[in-house]
């Protein structure tokens, strides 16, 4: 036997040996205690084995090594189990050998075979182009709506070959370090694995920048010891703070990592010694789940109480987690060695969720409701990939913002908590509690303030939206939004209402054609476009039905060709005599056409004034639907029905409810209110108030107007005699030009 011989053989046994090694530890870490189950691992780790025998990376190292390292990734970094293990180990085979998906479904199952060609797929996207452009990126994510167990062994298999990307050529080098800055960083971070965010970032850098890498991880070392000194000093008075208070911890420490640092010199414009939060102190607490928010809290006071805080370097997660579930209180205090110090202050579980994410998010889930942000954001992914007419542009713009963007946190009326990428303006808000009010918003109150359409919200803003049926969505609104979800809806809703003015457009050419008696055929339309200049009949369809072209540019057509004796081509030889009168107006025709019925109350006015009260609550007047409902002091006092105390006067005191109605009476006027929003014009106020004054006599006790750029917000308080009076006065003030929504102050 040989020399090399040996060597051989040597370095054979060697492998074999750590690989053995590196399957025990797979199945260490995965805490599988189910026999049918380790059976199904230890299967998949054989045929990985057999699979790739023989075959090495460029590195020369074993390709098995390579599924080894994903699956231990995938179970001691994240947590996965058993099918996740399994995926990891043989997620390879498909693409690189000659077994087939069909294979691999009957050796292991449906699920396996699913999210092993969702692994393959992704690979495949990757292989054929050089960049990752809209489409793939789209492809690459339509994985999430069947599992997103798929992306997460991805981001372990990316990890590894990050980790040994030093033996391929330059040029892969930078692709895959983009790839993986682009899109697996993000989702990594989005799924909550900040650990393997972190490092995904820091060997972006190392590729991408080697100096920056190299000069911080220099810097990093050599300010080692004094570090450790400092770290020590910081924490023995937490420590006995902490200790008095009965409560469970361990205090772990680590520092900032490379990439963020050197981010932090970039945008800071600094250098190295000038971060001073290099590295960061974290309180993780052994809490039960009912106790441990106000446990953190605890320890939070306890610090404040040694240490001074930055006063804008505090985050509370905890009451308004994060949307990817990170919990946790953040704060930055100074030390007694003039240094700032990150402390993040967590539970266990808390503490699990942000070490491994998804997984153990999915764990804590039913034991917890503040949980759910992870959730909504995989589901809002899902039903976007969904939408079959969303783009695929517009899609890669919708889910970058939800990976780069920070969030800002603001309250709907009623104070639900909605989470928003920050940039997020009123129209974005709006479109996100529903399309509807979307398409008909005209503005906003936030903390009761009138703001306009394009107002960039803020953390903790609450906001009412204003709406008016008279509203549609306006091209500029494309300008305003920041989100692709509602810039979408925006461009969904503009088309539809265009398609709906070229129906109406349509009808009424058609109906002109008719009441002249003429062929409304190709013919003429081609005519009236050269004649107006007009490229698509669309297009004339749409002006004719926005009021952009009327019935007489359509009778100076027929003019101009009268004149020019080309008007008997168009006379329709089949129709009979028109039954349409003379007298009868074009545009009375349309309007019949395509009026709606309304809808209204039958209003009775019969009124007993024995010992009567008008409620303050919700002011009636004749006309109004009312309750009576008798007092202690046997007087009666009337409600509207739809008055929110009468609601509750009915449910209490049923037996004390008398049917109460008006009567006819006399002169009398009772006080009610107006309430008017639309886009603010020079002599609008003055509009309203000859209406009501001049026009209809009405007596105004008081008039308020606030406005905000073009918006703007009226109030009037006025006596009227009942509320068919007042009904008169609204529909009247609708018409004034300018305002978009009216109504009754209840």
């Amino acid at each position: 036997m040989t020399t090399e011989t040996t060597k051989i053989e040597n370095t054979e046994a060697e492998e074999k040996r750590l690989i053995n090694n590196k399957f025990r530890q797979i199945m260490h870490y995965s805490k599988v205690d189910d026999p049918e189950k380790r059976k199904q691992i230890k299967k998949a780790f054989i045929f990985a084995q057999q699979a790739h025998e023989g075959v090495r990376r460029k590195s020369g190292e074993l390709y098995i090594f390579h599924p080894l390292e994903v699956a231990l990734i995938c179970t001691r970094d994240i947590g996965l189990k058993t099918t996740s293990i399994i995926c990891a180990l043989i997620h390879d085979v498909v693409e690189d050998t000659d077994y087939t998906l069909k294979d691999i479904e009957v050796m292991f199952g449906k699920k396996v075979a699913k999210i092993v060609d969702g692994l393959t797929k992704i690979s495949s996207i990757f292989a054929q182009s050089e960049s990752l452009q809209a489409e793939n990126f789209r492809k690459i994510l339509l994985t999430l709506a069947d599992d997103v167990r798929v992306i997460i062994i991805k981001l372990a298999d990316r990890l590894h070959n990050m980790r040994t990307l030093e033996s391929m050529p330059k040029e892969k080098q930078m692709k895959i370090s983009s790839e993986t800055s682009i899109l697996y960083a993000p989702i990594a971070n989005r799924l909550g694995l900040f650990e393997i965010k972190s490092e995904l970032e820091d060997l972006v850098l190392k590729y991408k920048n080697p100096d920056a890498y190299r000069i911080i991880s220099e810097k990093l070392k050599s300010n080692e010891v004094d570090l450790k000194k400092s770290i020590h000093k910081f924490i023995q008075p937490i420590k006995k703070q902490l200790d008095k208070s009965g409560l469970e911890y361990k205090i772990i420490h680590r520092n900032k990592s490379i990439s963020s640092i050197w981010n932090k010199m970039q945008t800071k414009k600094i250098n190295f010694e000038q971060v001073y939060d290099i590295f960061a102190v974290r309180i993780i607490l052994n809490s039960d789940i009912e106790n441990e928010k106000l446990d953190c809290w605890k320890v939070y006071a306890g610090i404040t109480q040694i240490y001074v805080p930055k006063q804008d370097r505090f985050r509370d997660w905890i009451s308004v987690p994060k949307a990817n579930g990170y919990e946790a209180l953040h704060t930055t205090v100074m030390s007694k060695s003039g240094r700032w110090i990150e402390v993040q202050i967590r539970s266990k579980r808390m503490d699990e969720i942000a070490e491994k994410g998804y997984a153990a998010h999915w764990k804590y889930k039913d034991k917890t409701d503040t949980i759910g942000g992870l959730d909504v954001w995989l589901s809002k992914i899902q039903d976007t990939l969904k939408n079959p007419d969303s783009d695929a542009l517009a899609f890669l713009d919708e889910f970058k913002l939800n990976l780069f963007s920070d969030e800002i946190y603001v309250f709907t009326p009623k104070g639900d908590i909605m989470t928003m990428p920050k940039g997020s303006t009123v129209i974005d808000f709006a479109y996100l509690i529903h399309s509807k009010i979307g398409d008909t918003a005209i503005g906003a109150k936030i903390n009761n303030q009138l703001t306009p359409l394009n107002h960039r919200l803020k953390s903790g803003d609450q906001i009412e939206i204003i709406t008016s049926r008279k509203q549609m969505p306006k091209d500029e609104w494309l300008d305003w939004a920041y989100t692709a979800r509602a810039k979408s809806s925006i461009k969904n809703s503009i088309n539809a209402n265009k398609r709906k003015y070229i129906q109406k457009g349509e009808l009424i050419l058609s109906i002109y054609c008719e009441s002249q008696d003429l062929q409304c055929n190709n013919k003429l339309e081609k005519d009236l476009l050269n004649y107006l200049g007009l490229s698509e009949i669309s297009i004339l369809y749409l002006r004719l039905g926005k009021g952009q072209l009327t019935e007489e540019d359509l009778e100076k057509f027929i003019k101009y060709n009268k004149e020019k004796n080309n008007w008997i081509k168009y006379l329709n030889p089949f129709s009979k005599k028109p039954t349409i009168s003379k007298t009868e107006e074009l545009s009375s025709i349309i309007q019949k056409k395509l009026k709606k019925k309304p809808n209204g109350l039958l209003l009775s006015k019969k009124y007993d004034h024995a010992e009567i009260i008008l409620a303050k609550c919700c002011k009636p007047i004749p006309g109004d639907d009312v309750i009576g409902f008798i007092e202690k002091n046997n007087s009666i006092s009337i409600h509207r029905t739809t008055c929110t105390e009468a609601s509750e006067l009915m449910s209490k005191y049923g037996s004390n409810i008398i049917k109460a109605k008006w009567r006819e009476k006399g002169d009398l006027q009772f006080l009610t209110g107006i309430k008017f929003y639309g886009s603010d014009r020079l002599g609008l106020i003055n509009d309203v108030s000859n209406i009501i004054s001049s026009e209809l006599g009405i007596n105004i006790r008081s008039f308020t107007v606030e406005t905000n750029n073009d918006l703007f917000e009226g109030s009037v308080m006025i006596y009227v005699k009942d509320s068919e009076q007042l009904s008169t006065i609204i529909k009247k003030l609708q018409k004034i030009e300018g305002i978009e929504n009216i109504y009754r102050i209840e």
